[in-house]
């Protein structure tokens, strides 16, 4: 890949949009919007800070199981890095009010014929 190739400026607004849509349908619960911006195939993979997905149904399965309160965060230290047009990785830190610990994310993001997907995802905590 070529230098210039990287953060091309109107695939990082795409990529940015997208995110930002994910972080709003994640602190607000919608699952609808949740499940769109996942690959909808087995290879998905979602690691979670106590739970590992593997494929589109567990995930789905898990966002239909998860509580709806408390899911309000401040984001921090967000990097978003396009290569060429059709890739991007997705980091951020996050915390929570009345938790003292710092949260980790990364997502693995790439353009599918139906647009951005997030192919692969990690969420950590650390004290």
């Amino acid at each position: 890949m070529k230098p210039e190739e990287i953060d091309l400026p109107s695939v990082v607004t795409e990529v940015t949009a997208a995110f930002n849509r994910y972080e709003q349908a994640l602190v607000s619960n919608d699952i609808a919007v949740l499940d769109e911006l996942f690959w909808h195939d087995a290879r998905t993979v979602r690691l979670g800070a106590g739970e590992n997905l593997y494929g589109i149904d567990e995930i789905r399965a898990f966002r239909a199981a998860r509580p709806s309160v408390g899911l309000a965060r401040s984001l921090r230290n967000t990097v978003i890095t396009t290569y060429g047009t059709d890739y991007a990785v997705c980091s951020t830190e996050f915390t929570r009010e009345g938790n003292e610990k710092i949260g980790r994310q990364q997502q693995t993001w790439v353009r599918m014929p139906d647009g951005w997907r997030i192919v692969a995802a990690q969420v950590s905590l650390m004290s």
